[in-house]
């Protein structure tokens, strides 16, 4: 999506406004914090809440209002002034310096953002094509969340400046917070000039339909739409209360770290640490443990934020909170990936996009919401000492809310898992302890009907699958394994009689399921007398196309649903996953040019149904990517194969017999 100008401007407009969104709260809550320091932690837990209480009540109670007035407003130039706007007025605090116009302000510049959000959605609706209308909203989360640890790491060196040279600089000698809502209001003027230099097409008919949409209808539209079933239902739960937890460790942080003897720096690592946590979460988590399901690995990851907030609130060390707090948030980014993901393949394409916009609107509500309610709640605990014997432990209410919020996940984490997994012939925690003994737990008819290596390479026309089956083939063979390379379709006499039929342009009228079926024929007779034999004696069966293909010609490509595809496929395959599927993206064109012979029934296809197809490609090694390598085609074919080495040599088996160490042993030393 970045690759355009226009919405790469958009973007980037929209990071530095989220990165002073994020500046403006670390510094509010701090700031909030300090101006009531002489008046007790109760003040500060009021104050706080009060804080971030403003920030969310515009877009609650003022959003459709705000909604309805955009609609008649030039999109660029509300973008442009509710930016300034917003810069001027977080400016202004620091200049004032008193409560009252710090909750004034603030409650201000959030009402002023409720012309900004509308604006920018509708903007983005114009710039970006429908069918990248996911790519561009995950984007937009990257910017949005993705720059909250930056702007904790600013903070931080924001506080060490304020402390280190407060004395050199008059400017320098304000708070941290004040330094913060300085480099907050630059930024957003920063952003108002980029935003400003976006070429906003005329308004289109879907501008009314989008500009309606507010928060509060989108949280009802997702409430009547979402949790049609008991995995949809539980995904939700699970993902919300993920946010609600980060929420309430969000609330009570500034005054945690305070009862840990740090101050802005400490509140800026430990916000730093939640958010970095979840990014990676997001990035890497579900990979963490492969043997798992993705069903049971959302509970666990959700469990072990839990666990980690639990420990959080008993520990009174700073380094070791941030580090817990952090694992809260990887925990968190992994449930939060797997739940997208399964939604994505469990909902009907008329509900998802509405029980996406529902996500993304409730997530951000119950991040702020939990967000006032968990200083509340502090100032209702208090502080108290606990002493036994000679040992006396200071117990705060900061520390009470994070052991409620790790109650509360994981009494989610339990709900949701119990709503959410389907696999509950073999225990949770006996495949945990598989997974950690690199064992499955339960018979995998991908893993145990073979003794062999599976590898598929997949792609476009032109993409190099053949060149590259015939240099790992060569490969695998001088390292001494026994190598199958195969085809489809074609590899048997049923198959090349099926091929004959496919690709013969005589055959322009067939029908896409009549298509689909005949692919499915070929690969079950493949499979049965081809492919599985050679696996049983422990080949290397590397084949050129496999059901994915199908998934990507005949799903995305004839636009067929791809669930009955799958079904069906994996009926004639008996379940026959690949260990590994090599995936070679070429765009659309560059392919046909590589070919020196005339085009079959498929490969003279128009431009926009091989559009179809790669991103049907694209989207399979999205939901599996730890059973894909995906690698550029254009790039030169060395580089490639080495890629492709590097990535299947670590699933080679032992080309040695087990058995042959104990032959071996068996001779007798010769001594001189």
């Amino acid at each position: 999506m970045l690759s355009s100008r226009p919405f790469r401007r958009l973007w980037t407009s929209l990071a530095l406004s989220s990165l002073g969104d994020w500046l403006s709260l670390l510094a509010l809550v701090s700031l909030a914090a300090i101006l009531t320091q002489d008046s007790g932690p109760t003040a500060q837990y009021f104050a706080i809440s009060g804080v971030i209480a403003l920030k969310l009540l515009p877009a609650v109670l003022l959003s459709p209002v705000a909604d309805a007035l955009t609609d008649r407003l030039d999109r660029r130039l509300t973008m442009a002034v509710a930016t300034v706007v917003r810069g001027l007025l977080y400016l202004s605090i620091p200049l004032v310096g008193r409560l009252d116009w710090l909750l004034i302000a603030n409650f201000l510049a959030e009402c002023v953002a409720l012309f900004w959000g509308p604006a920018k959605d509708s903007a983005a609706a114009d710039l970006v094509p429908q069918d990248k209308r996911r790519q561009a909203d995950r984007a937009g989360l990257l910017a949005a969340y993705g720059s909250a640890p930056v702007a904790a790491l600013l903070f931080a060196v924001l506080s060490a400046l304020s402390l280190t040279l407060g004395g050199l600089l008059p400017v320098l000698g304000a708070t941290a917070a004040d330094l913060a809502l300085y480099a907050g209001g630059v930024t957003f003027l920063v952003a108002a000039s980029v935003v400003w230099g976006v070429p906003v097409p005329e308004r289109t008919d879907h501008d009314e339909e989008d500009g309606q949409r507010s928060l509060p209808r989108v949280l009802w539209d997702g409430v009547r739409f979402s949790g049609t079933t008991p995995l949809a239902r539980g995904l939700l739960l699970g993902m919300l209360g993920a946010f609600a937890a980060a929420g309430m460790v969000v609330g009570v942080a500034r005054v945690l770290v305070a009862g840990l003897g740090a101050g802005n720096a400490g509140f800026a690592v430990v916000f730093g640490a939640l958010f970095a946590g979840a990014l990676v979460g997001l990035a890497t988590g579900h990979r963490l443990v492969r043997r798992i399901s993705r069903r049971r690995l959302f509970g666990l990851a959700l469990g072990t934020s839990g666990i980690a907030l639990l420990v959080a609130g008993l520990v009174p060390d700073l380094v070791l909170t941030a580090v817990l707090v952090a694992v809260a948030g990887l925990g968190a980014g992994a449930a939060w990936r797997i739940g997208l993901t399964l939604l994505g393949d469990e909902l009907e394409e008329d509900i998802r996009s509405r029980t996406f916009a529902f996500l993304y609107a409730a997530a951000g509500v119950k991040l702020l919401a939990a967000a006032v309610v968990a200083p509340l709640l502090a100032a209702l605990i208090g502080s108290h000492t606990l002493a036994v014997g000679t040992l006396a432990y200071d117990f705060r209410g900061a520390d009470g809310v994070l052991l409620i919020a790790a109650v509360v996940l994981l009494v989610v984490a339990f709900v949701a898992q119990r709503q959410v997994d389907d696999e509950r012939d073999v225990s949770l925690l006996a495949e945990v302890t598989a997974a950690l003994r690199g064992a499955p737990a339960r018979p995998d008819p991908a893993l145990t009907t073979h003794r062999g290596l599976f590898l598929v390479l997949e792609g476009g026309e032109g993409a190099g699958k053949s060149t590259q089956t015939r240099q790992l083939a060569i490969w695998l063979r001088e390292e001494g394994f026994d190598v199958l390379t195969t085809r489809e379709p074609g590899a048997t006499k049923v198959g090349m009689r099926l091929r004959a039929l496919l690709l013969d342009k005589e055959n322009t009228g067939m029908s896409p399921r009549a298509e689909a079926l005949l692919y499915a024929a070929d690969r079950a007779e493949h499979v049965d007398s081809v492919i599985r034999p050679a696996l049983e004696r422990g080949a290397i069966v590397i084949s050129d196309r496999y059901v994915d293909s199908t998934l990507a010609y005949q799903g995305a490509g004839r636009e067929l649903v791809g669930d009955e595809i799958k079904a069906l496929n994996g009926w004639a395959t008996g379940e026959l996953v690949p260990d590994l599927t090599i995936l070679l993206d070429l765009p659309v064109g560059q392919g046909m040019q590589r070919h020196g012979r005339p085009a079959d029934r498929l490969e003279a296809e128009p431009d926009e149904f091989h559009e179809r197809v790669r991103k049907g490609f694209s989207a399979l090694a999205e939901r599996e990517p730890e059973r894909y390598l995906v690698l550029d085609a254009q790039d030169a074919q060395a580089t490639i194969t080495r890629a492709i080495r590097r990535r299947v040599r670590p699933l080679l088996p032992d080309p040695v017999p087990g058995d042959a160490e104990e032959i071996t042993g068996m001779i007798p030393i010769i001594r001189d």
